[in-house]
């Protein structure tokens, strides 16, 4: 008769459902919490919230041929929508902490460019094409094959070159950074508030909101950045009920006559995919070079956004290689689909995820807490669209100087790398344009192989992405060789 079997300690069960939910995200496994991925979720929200008044003031103050506008209201609702939907999707089938939005400079081309030579459904129906072929880069594994041939220090680069940008975007929306206008006769574009000093209200609410931030963040307080802006924004409240202030800007930070608002879905599904090809007055040279625009700045834009974001949350693996990057790409490509059909422009992949990453985040999961507030944003846009750029705008200066660290592994010795990076760095901020300085430093590091005599060490689609760059770059003379202009 054999010994009776003996029984063996069990291990203590967890709740099924959190464990699944952190094996799914692998929240445990890339050093996250959940506490860290609702803040980082809050943080990106309330730092790129903005793109629901903006966006529908860029969009609704122009016209098409035939003089129409697009409703303010129908705006903000596909604007909230598609960020809401596209969000959520990256973050389920991505697993990245990166947010999706109306694309701002996309935006503006459709609405000043292209919407003045063809009816708002043409218009919208070019955005949908260019997200269609987009998908096709990514399914045939172009765009994926094209971010693996970036060398790693120019991946770098990109990364210190969206801080300084993402930063330089802080200080002009906050204003403590304004353009000096051209009747001014001075060669010096830009100046230190809106008249050389710094004055008002809400400019010591974005200096009290940088020195709050950076002395949490040198405090390692968990949350800086989402305490600082929730504290900000009760302030800037505060100041604003107490004083006589001219503006704030885009968002007035006074407490909502109403907190509910019901959405209007009318412009949802008004676009016309080839409308665009028989618009009266408008040749298919123009609408092909015009496709070509938005396909090279959506490419780019997200190639070093999704780097960017990557690097800084520490998910690059030891090849510099972005995780989930096919599926991210696709859902990105969805993206600029979802937001012409929804006519809200194009929608991509926003670089002021950084805030969540800076305030922790390291998954998907975040995108669940952002997506879900955008989702509210259709009910609540009264009460979530009361904190001003200026509570906001400190965090991306935070977020500029922790993605500026990473300039320390570019090797400044070596000029063939060195002289590509810093143009790739200098450039973004500069131009005010994430592709200009990808486009600068590849054209930068194809030219400097070919003169030192290695040129064979350039991998064969860095010569064609360099390529498109230079028509990119001589886009104007192009177009009037061909006629289009």
């Amino acid at each position: 008769m054999s010994e009776p079997q003996q029984v063996t300690d069990r291990p203590p069960v967890k709740e099924a459902g959190a464990n699944s939910v952190d094996r799914f995200f692998r929240i445990s496994e890339r050093g996250s919490t959940f506490g860290r991925e609702i803040r980082g979720g809050f943080a990106t929200f309330f730092t790129m919230a903005y793109i629901l008044v903006l966006n529908p003031i860029i969009l609704g103050s122009a016209k098409d041929k035939s003089g129409h506008q697009l409703d303010a209201v129908q705006l903000t609702t596909a604007t909230a929508l598609v960020a809401a939907v596209m969000t959520i999707i990256m973050g389920v089938g991505g697993n990245l902490p990166l947010a999706l939005a109306a694309g701002l400079g996309l935006n503006a081309v459709v609405a000043f460019q292209i919407a003045p030579l063809m009816s708002w459904d043409d218009a919208m129906g070019l955005i949908v094409l260019e997200g269609l072929l987009i998908c096709v880069l990514v399914v045939t594994g172009l765009r994926e094959a094209v971010m693996h041939a970036i060398p790693q220090p120019l991946k770098q680069a990109i990364s210190v070159g969206i801080g300084l940008f993402i930063a330089f975007i802080g200080f002009v929306d906050a204003g403590f950074v304004s353009r000096i206008p051209d009747a001014a006769n001075t060669t010096v574009p830009v100046q230190l508030g809106g008249t050389g000093t710094l004055a008002g209200w809400p400019m010591l609410v974005f200096c009290l909101g940088v020195l709050l931030t950076i002395g949490l963040l040198a405090r390692k307080v968990k949350g800086a950045i989402l305490i600082s802006i929730v504290t900000m924004t009760a302030l800037a409240i505060l100041i604003n009920s107490l004083a006589d202030i001219k503006s704030w800007g885009l968002t007035t930070p006074s407490w909502p006559d109403k907190l509910v608002d019901a959405p209007d879905f009318g412009l949802i599904g008004h676009f016309d995919l080839f409308g665009a090809f028989g618009a009266p007055g408008v040749g298919v040279v123009t609408v092909v070079l015009l496709i070509f625009t938005l396909i090279l700045s959506d490419f780019f834009d997200t190639m070093g956004t999704v780097v960017g974001i990557s690097a800084e949350a520490g998910l690059l693996d030891e090849d510099g290689k972005v995780p989930n990057l096919g599926r991210v790409l696709l859902i990105d490509g969805a993206a600029a689909v979802a937001g012409g059909a929804a006519s809200a422009s194009s929608a991509t992949s926003y670089i002021e995820s950084a805030a969540g990453v800076g305030e922790g985040s390291r998954t998907g999961f975040s995108n669940l807490v952002t997506g879900g507030l955008f989702g509210l944003a259709l009910f609540l846009t009264p009460l979530l669209t009361i904190v001003p750029l200026q509570a906001a705008a400190p965090a991306l200066v935070a977020v500029g100087f922790l993605m500026m660290t990473q300039v320390k592994h570019i090797d400044w010795d070596r000029y063939d790398i060195a002289i590509p990076a810093f143009l790739t760095i200098a450039v973004m901020p500069f131009t005010y344009s994430i592709t200009n300085g990808i486009g600068a430093g590849f054209l930068a590091y194809v030219v400097i192989k070919t003169v030192l005599g290695r040129a064979k060490e350039v991998h064969w689609l860095l010569w064609g992405t360099s390529a498109l760059f230079l028509v990119y770059f001589a886009i104007d003379p192009i177009e009037q060789l061909l006629g289009a202009k």
